[in-house]
């Protein structure tokens, strides 16, 4: 069997998760296995997409590699995604799968966007290994990659694949109508709405209607920034400086930029068009390069929002990550507002929320996608504290760790002397666990 691993990791040969690929070429070695760098020679790829083309034709099994990047995939293995549809590469039929590492941080979500464009391409998909990163060096997740590609292949013998997680409908026109200036309330505050919209393209009319509606209907200033028009040099190396002294590695004012035109600002508006199930490959780029970010928050507490081109009702993995964002980075989400049916009171009344939220400081408390997705990266951090040392600071000085369990003693000695009045047969007909708990919740009302 002829098995193309496309290594999506920025690092090439030395990525963590293609060594995982080697460790089962290893364990497997009957087949004919072949890897293209796609994510560190995605520029040469570009230029000349032929003997990818010709790889991916002449292969039985596609594996995609890669380490999971702020939810997703690497902007890199996002784009050459992109190439194998644009040159229409012949693969429908053959069988696919993946294999990533992380922490477990989102892995659902990247796996989703694989399983997804995987069903665009006609691949017939089996259900991928979603490792951490290291697994490989203990014998129980070197057993569980070996268990998982048996399977694999088991699967291809037979016949079988992973029914795909995707429904179509047809989503309805969306024309926006005149909107007028809101001149009932002004504010001093102020949003950044980021887009990628191509100027030149008339496809693009659509979103830029709602962008206009949005900015005529808020009262204060709204910077429009078309990060299209950015001169990104490449995507995230995965190279860690920024979490060293928060700096990037590359030259060309990425950080600046983010930080004066963006950061700065009292809310976010984000404003795409659907492309392969997600905000597309620009802004890929855009969230990779913000590395830093990702893991200090550095926007928490500013309202966001996002304005959809496209029908969003089918694509419920990319509304998980837009909400799941949100949720980690300790932001309000004021609404998600797609033009699949008519969406100018819907607009208006986004702006009205994300009003309130920036006027009175609103955000709510996180709920699982931000509670959980927020500690796996405590712990991490915590744990590389020597490494990511920029992130290390900002955690201790947001109180990041203060919830670690160990530290409420109180708490852990008050449940032994709970449980040892359950088990005492005398006391615990005169009190009640449920009235103990209670008592403290009276207080409050007593107090307060």
């Amino acid at each position: 069997m002829k098995i193309l691993i496309l290594n999506g990791s920025p690092r090439g040969d030395n990525s963590i998760t293609l060594f995982h690929m080697k460790y089962l070429e290893k364990k497997f070695p009957e087949h004919d296995y072949e890897t293209i760098n796609v994510a560190a020679k995605i520029k040469s790829i570009e230029r000349d997409f032929s003997s990818a083309k010709k790889s991916l034709e002449q292969a039985d099994l596609i594996v995609f590699s890669y380490p999971v990047y702020t939810f997703v995939i690497p902007a890199q293995l996002h784009r050459f995604i992109e190439l194998v549809k644009e040159n229409k590469v012949r693969i429908a039929g053959k069988y696919a799968t993946q294999v990533t590492t992380s922490k477990h941080f989102y892995d659902i979500t990247a796996h989703r966007f694989i399983e997804e464009n995987c069903a665009d391409m006609g691949l017939k998909y089996v259900r991928g290994l979603s490792a951490d990163m290291e697994d490989i060096r203990s014998k129980k997740g070197r057993s569980e990659a070996v268990d998982f590609f048996k399977f694999v292949l088991w699967s291809i013998n037979g016949g079988l694949c992973d029914e795909p997680h995707m429904i179509t409908v047809k989503g309805k026109t969306y024309k926006a109508s005149t909107a007028v200036k809101n001149s009932s309330v002004k504010t001093n505050k102020s949003i950044a709405l980021v887009t990628d919209y191509d100027s030149e393209d008339k496809s693009a009319d659509k979103l830029r209607s709602m962008i206009d509606r949005f900015v005529l209907r808020f009262p204060g200033e709204v910077s429009v920034i078309n990060i299209r028009e950015f001169p990104f040099i490449g995507g995230c190396l995965g190279c860690f400086n920024c979490a060293t002294d928060g700096t990037c590695i590359y030259k060309d004012g990425f950080d600046e930029f983010l930080r004066k035109n963006i950061n700065g600002a009292d809310a976010v508006v984000y404003a795409y068009s659907i492309k392969d199930h997600s905000m597309g490959y620009r802004f890929k780029l855009f969230d990779d390069r913000q590395f830093c970010n990702g893991h200090r928050t550095v926007t928490m507490g500013k309202p966001v929002a996002y304005l959809v081109d496209g029908i969003l009702s089918i694509e419920t993995n990319l509304m998980t990550i837009m909400e799941a964002k949100a949720q980690v980075g300790g932001n309000y989400l004021a609404g998600i507002v797609s033009n699949e049916n008519d969406a100018d009171e819907s607009i208006d009344n986004m702006v009205k929320k994300l009003y309130y939220a920036m006027k009175n400081r609103y955000n709510p408390p996180a709920n699982f996608y931000g509670v959980g997705g927020m500690k796996i990266f405590r712990d991490l951090i915590y744990q590389m504290q020597g490494l990511m040392k920029e992130d290390h600071r900002f955690y201790k000085e947001h109180g990041f760790y203060d919830d670690f369990p160990q530290k409420n003693i109180g708490r852990i000695i008050g449940m032994y002397l709970v449980s040892a009045m359950m088990n005492n047969k005398k006391l615990s007909k005169k009190v009640s666990m449920t009235d103990g708990m209670m008592t403290m919740y009276k207080k409050v009302l007593e107090e307060d």
